[in-house]
């Protein structure tokens, strides 16, 4: 086989691939094979006749559609280990010259992985984070319990710090128009928690159940929802219910109502085991990603847009997933934020190339490190998932091979972290 390589870009390379007669006749003889197994020929049983006789019985365009297909995939892929190529998207082939079985030239044009500078990612430490656990931790937990399990008197008196109110609102803004993800229904409230944004549980002291309460507040400049921030909100809002806060006592009874505990030094003891779990976990997660913004930092990679456009679907995707859960609309979420679609794609870009750029380092470490998944690594970890998800059809989907595929993919990308995690803490 021979290749010959042309650079269109750094993303896009074009090789044009002409085979030898000698691979032509092997790839020929296997793809008879294929046909032996359903064509029948008096005197031999299936499976027995030779290839030359084979080749004289089948239809002749179905052997040389067969034969082009099984020969061009096989050589691309032989080009690409050759070339050192990792491609992205399916190719654009172009048959240049066919004569049947001994000459063969084909052109291919194909998106791939340009290459990948990595700094010296051995040399990179981290610290390894330092949790704690106070028991000021604790109480706020306890704190949080005792509400839970707190006994609820409705009354007919005005709602005060400490009530649980329960309450239909609404958010407007200046043209009166209702502001999607500012809007709840039977909504259980305790005053003083600052579930809400500032302003909003002291509104409704002094307000009895059946009485309504409006008022004006700016959302904080820092408010998860970015369409909200700095954002004035009228909210309109009806007070259903007032109930009076009975907390039980923080004692082995609390304790043993909670869960499988004795006495309330055993709950304490778990509480703090949990939060202290629990904050490692994070901070292993924080050490990870600090690693690997350092490294891909440190990185230059040339970077196929197709990637990144796949990324920024995948992320839009997410992103429609949660308005939904909010009860928003996409296209609603667009207007509130005055942009296209294209112009939220585009918004949207920076982020995606992040992300492609922090897989394509990770796979150049993976490489560099020989790291790979073994059979029996990917059999232990579906093992795992199908205990996980019991449900037949979730089971199925998991012995699919693009699903095989993706959890390899995930297999790797965790022990390339904990690769460069063992080198930054040494």
């Amino acid at each position: 086989m021979q290749i010959s390589r042309t650079t269109l870009s750094p993303t896009q390379v074009k090789l044009k691939i002409t085979a030898n007669q000698q691979e032509l006749e092997s790839i020929k003889q296997h793809v008879l094979g294929h046909f032996a197994r359903s064509v029948k020929v008096p005197g031999f049983r299936a499976g027995r006749t030779p290839a030359r006789i084979i080749e004289k019985q089948v239809d002749q365009k179905a052997l040389a559609d067969e034969f082009l297909d099984h020969a061009m995939n096989g050589l691309y892929r032989k080009a690409l280990e050759t070339e050192d190529l990792r491609p992205v998207a399916a190719p654009d082939v172009k048959l240049k010259k066919f004569v049947p079985y001994s000459q063969l030239e084909f052109e291919v044009e194909a998106e791939v992985v340009g290459k990948v500078s990595l700094p010296d990612y051995k040399k990179i430490k981290l610290p390894k984070p330092k949790v704690t656990v106070t028991a000021q931790d604790v109480k706020e937990v306890l704190t949080s319990l005792q509400t839970r399990l707190a006994q609820r008197s409705e009354t007919d008196r005005p709602a005060k710090l400490g009530d649980e109110v329960v309450i239909d609102f609404s958010g407007f803004d200046h043209k009166n128009q209702p502001v999607s993800g500012a809007k709840g229904k039977d909504y259980p409230l305790i005053l003083g928690s600052s579930q809400f944004i500032p302003g909003f549980e002291e509104n409704l002291i002094g307000v009895k159940s059946g009485q309504s309460a409006e008022f004006t507040l700016t959302f904080p400049k820092n408010y998860g929802v970015s369409a909200l921030r700095g954002k004035k909100v009228t909210f309109k809002t009806d007070v259903k219910k007032v109930s009076e806060m009975k907390l039980p006592k923080l004692d082995d009874e609390l304790a043993q109502k909670a869960g499988p505990f004795k006495t309330l030094a055993e709950l304490k003891a778990d509480v703090k085991k949990q939060l202290r779990s629990e904050r490692e976990l994070n901070a292993q997660r924080n050490l990870e990603n600090e690693l690997i913004s350092r490294i891909a930092g440190g990185s230059s990679v040339d970077i196929p847009k197709s990637m990144v456009d796949e990324q920024i679907v995948a992320m839009e995707e997410e992103e429609k997933r949660n308005l939904t859960y909010r009860g928003q609309t996409w296209q609603e979420h667009l207007t509130e934020e005055g942009i296209t679609e294209e112009q939220h794609r585009e918004r949207q870009r920076p982020q995606a190339e992040a992300r492609v750029k922090a897989g394509l380092v990770l796979s150049e470490i993976a490489e560099r490190e020989s790291l790979k998944v073994t059979p029996e690594e990917l059999e232990v970890r579906l093992r795992m998932l199908k205990e996980q998800y019991q449900d037949p059809a979730m089971q199925a989907e998991l012995d699919k091979p693009e699903a095989r595929s993706d959890i390899t993919a995930r297999l790797l990308t965790e022990k390339t972290i904990s690769k460069i995690v063992q080198y930054a803490s040494k």
